[in-house]
């Protein structure tokens, strides 16, 4: 996807209620100068190679920022950045909210880091989409410019590579066969984290390094909270199962770990979750 002119900037139109996120500026820029900040910039900053490369210096440290990777900084963050092979094409945007620290640190990406993304990914052309929807459409609102940014985050979240770790979609993508083995033996009590490692060939540890990483809990904690869920399903599917056979449903071996289990997850017993659906 190409973008001309050599130079496209945009800066939105302020509000006096500022939306919990919303894009400050965005832009294009088809040779890019040097830049240097030694107190950072106002709002979040993010900017990514389009073409060529160059060199981005931060935190002490200095990054090679190439096609298929950007710079995510959080505000008044020190930083520099020039050109190191010809002409370097990038495009960035700034973005701010009341709400932006807390969105951000809850994607885990409120510190300053280098990310990568696999040819193909979705990162790779999202920036430019916004940018020339920006151009073509009056959002006075700010609302759609909003959303494009929030989505850009979760798309961060999920493709974006930092450090040696693989992306959430490539973890996930790895993950499927044993996520289609859970859902098809969550009834069965023996099938522990020694079972579960054994379908995707990998061990225990690097399993729950995976889960962690894309679900933010250990394997056997994801499987928990699927019996749970089926347990609903089957609560709310047949008014007559009592809670002993929901649980010996889900896989556990007593009620009395069930009705536990359920409430530490839900707030409820399994009898209040019923009577609440039914």
């Amino acid at each position: 996807m190409l973008i001309s002119p050599k130079h496209r900037r945009y800066f939105m139109t302020p509000r006096e209620e500022p939306l919990p996120l919303y894009i400050e500026s965005i832009g294009y820029n088809g040779n890019q100068e040097n830049v240097f900040r030694p107190a950072g910039y106002p709002c979040y900053h993010w900017l990514q190679t389009v073409k060529g490369e160059g060199e981005f210096r931060f935190a002490g440290s200095t990054v090679v920022l190439s096609e298929g990777s950007g710079i995510l900084l959080p505000p008044n963050e020190p930083h520099e950045y020039v050109p190191s092979l010809g002409e370097w094409e990038t495009l960035y945007i700034t973005f701010g909210g009341s709400q932006c620290p807390a969105i951000t640190e809850a994607l885990s990406l409120g510190e300053p880091a280098l990310h990568q993304w696999e040819a193909g990914s979705p990162l790779e052309n999202y920036g430019r989409e916004v940018l020339g929807s920006i151009s073509s459409d009056q959002d006075l609102s700010g609302l759609e410019a909003s959303a494009d940014m929030y989505r850009f985050l979760i798309l961060l979240k999920k493709h974006g590579m930092t450090g040696s770790r693989s992306s959430i979609s490539h973890a996930v993508e790895r993950l499927a066969p044993l996520i289609a083995f859970m859902d098809q033996h969550y009834a069965d009590p023996d099938i522990g984290l020694e079972q579960m490692a054994a379908v995707p060939g990998i061990t225990p540890r690097h399993l729950n390094t995976l889960f962690k990483q894309s679900f933010g809990m250990t394997a056997y904690s994801y499987f928990i909270l699927l019996r749970i869920r089926k347990s609903k399903e089957w609560m709310t599917g047949d008014s007559k199962m009592t809670v002993r056979e929901t649980a010996a449903r889900v896989g556990f071996r007593d009620a009395s770990h069930f009705v536990a289990t359920f409430r530490r997850i839900e707030g409820i017993t399994p009898e209040q979750f019923r009577t609440l659906y039914l």
